[in-house]
């Protein structure tokens, strides 16, 4: 039987990563992005044609259920199954919480934690009339220890780690696992707003002396897949020894 998956957030970084590693292990995909619908396109029409694979995409709000919800049943009906769900669509936002909106709280929210809800909605049943199935959640190491000035993200993250956990209890009988993968600082473009001080800065802190790759992710991320499905519930962090 074929292998499927599905990867939100992967027209570039960890999702595109992500998606890159399991295309070259031969796992046909359904990959979402939010407005870099050519990019992803594009990306996905040379998964096909370098590994031999079938990859469907969709562009939308991830923070919309109905959009996100419909999108994944699409893909459940064109792959037939899903073996693997990675919800790694994220956003973040760095400011005061006095300077934030209640539609960034929202959007950040929606986006980083109401979504892994959408997805899993979707394609869990037919996991567990599989009785197997892989979900795995990309949260973020300050969804455990809290970064100050990123209040919203912190605590979208902060959920991820919860939903995992209380997931992976739910599921565990029908042999799914759910795991996350606690992300240091990663080189993507979420980081690329800071300024090269700023970046030389952070490297100081970080034990390992410098940022994480999107590959390395991808690299653990691959791991969790192959593991015995009795490693579950896990928040697997990768940060370089940060915390």
């Amino acid at each position: 039987m074929k292998r499927t998956a599905i990867v939100t957030g992967a027209s570039r970084g960890i999702g595109k990563a992500i998606a890159y590693s399991l295309a070259k292990e031969g796992y046909h995909l359904a990959l979402f992005c939010h407005t870099n619908f050519q990019l992803l396109k594009d990306f996905a029409a040379e998964l096909s044609h370098q590994f031999k694979i079938e990859t469907y995409v969709y562009c939308g709000n991830i923070a919309d259920s109905e959009f996100t919800i419909s999108s994944c049943e699409n893909a459940l009906k064109k792959l037939g199954h899903i073996d693997v769900l990675i919800n790694n669509a994220g956003k973040a936002f760095i400011g005061l919480l006095t300077d934030m909106y209640v539609a960034d709280w929202d959007c950040i929210i929606g986006t980083n934690l109401s979504s892994m809800f959408y997805t899993a909605k979707a394609v869990v049943p037919n996991m567990v009339k599989n009785k197997s199935g892989n979900i795995i959640n990309i949260s973020s190491m300050w969804g455990t220890v809290g970064a100050s000035c990123e209040v919203a993200y912190s605590a979208s993250k902060g959920g991820v780690n919860s939903f995992t956990k209380a997931l992976a209890k739910e599921l565990a009988p029908n042999g799914i696992s759910v795991n996350a993968v606690a992300c240091g600082v990663v080189d993507t473009d979420m980081n690329a707003m800071l300024s090269e001080e700023d970046k030389a800065s952070l490297a100081e802190d970080i034990p390992m002396g410098k940022f994480c790759s999107p590959e390395d992710i991808a690299k653990v991320v691959l791991d969790i897949i192959n593991a015995p499905s009795y490693m579950t519930g896990q928040i697997i962090g990768v940060d370089g020894g940060f915390i």
